[in-house]
């Protein structure tokens, strides 16, 4: 285990994907998916689907920080989800699904305002980040078989046509910062 461990947590629309992206990252040590923001304790995936719970679907990710840094995290956390559209990813549609950091540090706040800075000041995604920045909040844990969903279910239509892209491009635009196999 590394000297220090450190946390970051995102929702970038569907947890399946962030998990996927994060799973395959040199530093990271875990890829949990969860909800939180919301204002009902241990939610369900069935409610938070129904949109009521206030709940955002995110990926805890566990790193070494001496393996990668959290501003390294927050640029694969951009490359990874469209961060420009309102509560949704895709035809996924629903608060659930909104691009949202929950900051756990003051530096960690202070990084993604600066990360989003850039990225609006260089006009990489042509429109304006609407991605929310937020406290850090209870993460309740997605239910058992929401974990490692994409490397259990590969060939599983959503995992095909939606997380395996997302992760292939991850893995071209990110490759020196994958996991030696």
């Amino acid at each position: 285990m590394p000297a220090q461990v450190d946390k970051a947590v995102f929702g970038g629309g569907c947890f399946w994907c962030i998990e996927a992206v994060f799973q395959q990252i040199e530093g990271v040590l875990r890829a949990d998916s969860g909800y939180a923001g919301g204002h009902v304790d241990n939610p369900t995936y069935e409610q938070v689907c129904d949109g009521d719970t206030g709940h955002i679907e995110v990926v805890t990710v566990t790193y070494d920080p001496a393996a990668i840094t959290y501003h390294e995290l927050l640029e694969i956390f951009f490359a990874s989800h469209d961060p420009t559209t309102v509560d949704r990813q895709g035809n996924d549609v629903g608060p659930q699904y909104r691009s949202a950091i929950f900051w756990q540090t003051p530096a960690q706040e202070a990084a993604a305002r600066e990360v989003i800075a850039d990225l609006e000041a260089r006009q990489v995604f042509g429109s304006p980040i609407v991605t929310r920045l937020l406290p850090p909040a209870t993460v309740w844990p997605a239910e058992d078989y929401h974990r490692d969903y994409f490397l259990r279910n590969p060939g599983q239509g959503y995992c095909a046509f939606v997380v395996a892209p997302k992760v292939a491009k991850m893995r071209k635009n990110f490759a020196h910062k994958l996991k030696q196999s």
